[in-house]
């Protein structure tokens, strides 16, 4: 995945769940059809249930990578 596409990004580190799937959809409905966001989460309930969530109710997850003790998601808004 190329950097350089990425055109939004969201730090949701700190933030409890439900929040971060909702946080999540609500920074994609900002968004034009097509465009990257990045999404950063916490260890724990976060990680599991937003990539869960979206499978279900959302866009597609384009990568889920780790990066110290929080995750990477880029999520594509369709």
């Amino acid at each position: 995945m190329d950097e350089a596409r990425i055109d939004e990004r969201i730090d949701l580190s700190g933030v409890i769940c439900p929040n971060n799937f909702v946080k999540t959809k609500l920074k994609l409905e900002e968004m034009k059809q097509g465009q990257i966001l990045e999404a950063i989460l916490d260890n724990g309930e976060p990680i599991r249930d937003v990539p869960r969530a979206g499978k279900e109710k959302g866009p597609p997850i384009l990568k889920v990578e780790k990066i110290g003790n929080k995750w990477r998601l880029l999520i594509k808004k369709v």
